[in-house]
């Protein structure tokens, strides 16, 4: 049976990353776009990448630009847009596809795990909601990623705990992500 150990993604610098290398850390696997509205969600993952890392927290940037093309750039003008706009020191990943045939093996995996379980309610909810659905009326049966900055969550023993849709509240996400630390 496969786990998350088992996956790595391709970094910027053509080498891989292998989540075998974060073993007994808690993980935060997130999509993300340079211009998109939930870019500023950069802000509290740094921020929680700051207060948590040394307790064993690591977050994956996987830049993606199948949302809409809201991450046109290439990944060196994406690293240097996250830096000076958020200064996010977590590892960002080479763009990549989180659905379809050309889809991250680990996106698959994450998705196997932990499936889309709705936006929740509020403004962003609704819009959301209303926007996939005249996209693909049947969006809710499936697992795949919805949009840009979903996030996967994954325990110290490599279980995909958590899935946070864009729409979910920041401070949701610190407290599974303190409660796991």
């Amino acid at each position: 049976m496969a786990s998350i150990y088992d996956y790595s993604v391709p970094m910027v610098d053509g080498g891989e990353l292998k989540l075998s290398d974060y073993k007994g850390k808690v993980i935060v696997v997130v999509n993300t776009a340079t211009g998109c509205g939930f870019t500023p969600h950069y802000e509290p993952l740094e921020a929680m990448y700051e207060k948590y890392h040394d307790q064993g927290l690591e977050i994956i940037d996987v830049p993606c630009n199948q949302f809409n093309g809201q991450t046109p750039g290439t990944d060196e003008e994406i690293h240097e847009f996250c830096s000076l706009n958020y200064n996010t020191q977590f590892p960002q990943m080479k763009k990549s596809n989180v659905n379809g045939e050309d889809a991250l093996p680990l996106f698959e995996y994450l998705k196997s795990q932990q499936g889309f379980q709705g936006f929740g309610h509020g403004p962003k909810a609704l819009a959301m909601s209303a926007m996939l659905k005249a996209i693909d009326k049947d969006y809710k049966k499936n697992p795949d990623i919805k949009w840009n900055f979903t996030k996967f969550v994954v325990d110290r023993e490599g279980n995909v705990v958590a899935r946070f849709e864009p729409t979910a509240d920041m401070g949701k996400l610190e407290a599974k992500v303190a409660e796991l630390i």
